[in-house]
C-alpha cells in the first residue's frame, strides 16, 4: 500500500527513464535515412499482446509483431523480451505515407 502511495506522489516518474542508454546510429537522423534490410540498435520499449514497441532512436517507434520476435511459437512476447532489453532488429519494412518501421528478431533470438 505505502509503494502505491509513494508512486503517487511522483506522477512524472518512469522506470524506462532508469534504464541503460542504447548508442543509436548517427547517421541514421531521419525516417527518410532508414533502409529495408538494415539492422538497427534498439530498445524494447512496451510489450503487448500482439508484439513489441522499439524506441530506435527516432520520432516514430518500431514495431515487431509477435510472429517476428523468435523463430519458434511463442503465446507472448513477454515469453522471450522484457521492456528495457537491448536488441538489434532487421528492418522488415517501411511505410512512408503511414511513418510505421516493421522490424524482425527473427532467426537472431
Amino acid at each position: 500500500m505505502l509503494d502505491i502511495i509513494s508512486n503517487l506522489e511522483k506522477p512524472d516518474r518512469d522506470i524506462r527513464d532508469t534504464l541503460e542508454q542504447v548508442i543509436f546510429k548517427k547517421e541514421i537522423l531521419r525516417f527518410e535515412d532508414l533502409k529495408e534490410g538494415d539492422f538497427m540498435e534498439g530498445k524494447v520499449s512496451n510489450v503487448v499482446d500482439f508484439g513489441v514497441f522499439v524506441d530506435i532512436g527516432l520520432k516514430e517507434s518500431g514495431f515487431i509483431h509477435i510472429s517476428e520476435i523468435a523463430d519458434k511459437f511463442i503465446r507472448h512476447p513477454s515469453q522471450v523480451l522484457k521492456v528495457g532489453d537491448k536488441i538489434k532488429p532487421k528492418i522488415k519494412g517501411i511505410d512512408l505515407e503511414r511513418r510505421r518501421i516493421s522490424l524482425s528478431l527473427r532467426s537472431q533470438i
